[in-house]
C-alpha cells in the first residue's frame, strides 16, 4: 500500500492527479471499518489529515472540519446532528467530507446539508466545480465525484433560519446508527424545510408538507397533524435488521412534527 501525504491543498490535487482512483483519508472512521471487514483493499492512500484549507469553517464548511468542531459550531441543527455521531474519539476524527463521501442514507449531517440546499465544491488539479446536494448523492454510497477529485468545501446559502431543529431515532440514546432523523428549519415568514435521512435512498425533502405548513402564519393542531400525515406519506423507507418500513413511516412523521412544534415555540 502506497500512501501520500500532502501538506496542503495544491500537493493534495497533485497526488490526486498522478492517481485519480486514489483512496481519499481524512479521519477514516467509515473507510477503516470496511478495510478492517476485508470489504476494501485500497493500493493508494493520499490522506488529507494535515491539508489546512480543508479544515476551514468561515462561512463554508471545509471537508475537513470535524464533528468535534461542528459541535461548537454557529449552526444550531448541525451541532445538535454533531452530537449524535459516535462517540468523542470518533467525532474528533470523522469529518462532514467523509459523511459526503460515503453517502450513507443514515449519513448524519445530510439532513441539515439537504434542508438548507447546501452546494459541494468539488476540486481537481485541472477545475473547480459546485453541485447542489440533491445532484452530488446519487444513490445509496454513491456520489457524482469524478477520478481525480475530492471534496472541497460546503457552502450554505446566505439566508439560514434562527428556527432549526435536528433530531434522531435509534434503538439506544448514544452512539447509534440512525432509524429515522429529521432536520426541520422555519424562516421568519413562515417558510419551512423538512428534510430526513434513513427512509429512502438519499436525503429526501418532504415537499407537500413544506408546502402546507409554510402557507400557515400560525399552524394549528390540526395543521400539525396533517403535517405529520404528509410527512410520514412522502418518506420512502425499507424493512431492514434496523427497522421496519412501517415504523421509519410512523417515526418520520412524529418526529418531524415535534421538530417542527419546537421551532415554533
Amino acid at each position: 500500500m502506497d500512501i501520500d501525504r500532502p501538506a496542503d491543498l495544491t500537493a493534495a490535487l497533485q497526488a490526486l492527479e498522478q492517481v485519480p482512483d486514489a483512496t481519499l483519508l481524512a479521519g477514516g472512521t467509515d473507510l477503516m471499518v470496511e478495510v478492517n471487514f476485508g470489504h476494501r483493499r485500497p493500493e493508494h492512500i493520499i490522506a488529507l489529515r494535515r491539508v489546512e484549507e480543508l479544515a476551514e469553517l468561515n462561512g463554508t464548511i471545509g471537508s475537513g472540519v470535524t464533528w468535534a468542531r461542528l459541535e461548537g459550531g454557529p449552526y444550531k441543527a448541525l451541532a445538535q446532528a454533531a452530537r449524535t455521531v459516535g462517540s468523542p474519539q470518533i467525532r474528533a476524527a470523522g469529518t462532514i467530507g467523509g459523511n459526503l463521501g460515503t453517502a450513507s442514507p443514515a449519513g448524519d449531517g445530510l439532513p441539515f446539508l439537504a434542508a438548507l440546499d447546501a452546494t459541494i465544491e468539488l476540486r481537481s488539479a485541472s477545475r473547480a466545480r459546485r453541485l447542489p446536494i440533491d445532484e452530488f448523492i446519487t444513490g445509496v454510497k454513491r456520489t457524482a465525484i469524478e477520478p481525480g477529485e475530492l471534496i472541497h468545501s460546503v457552502i450554505l446559502p446566505e439566508e439560514i433560519p434562527e428556527r432549526q431543529e435536528f433530531g434522531k431515532v435509534g434503538m439506544r440514546n448514544a452512539m447509534v446508527i440512525s432509524t429515522v432523523m429529521a432536520c426541520v428549519m422555519r424562516y421568519d415568514d413562515g417558510r419551512t424545510r423538512v428534510a430526513l435521512g434513513s427512509v429512502a435512498t438519499t436525503p429526501l425533502r418532504a415537499r407537500r408538507a413544506e408546502e402546507m405548513i409554510s402557507a400557515q402564519a400560525t399552524p394549528s393542531e390540526a395543521d400539525l397533524t396533517e403535517f405529520q400525515r404528509l410527512v410520514s406519506e412522502e418518506v420512502r423507507p425499507i424493512t431492514d435488521h434496523r427497522s421496519t418500513e412501517s415504523y421509519r413511516r410512523h417515526a418520520s412523521g412524529v418526529l418531524a412534527r415535534r421538530l417542527l412544534e419546537r421551532c415554533l415555540s
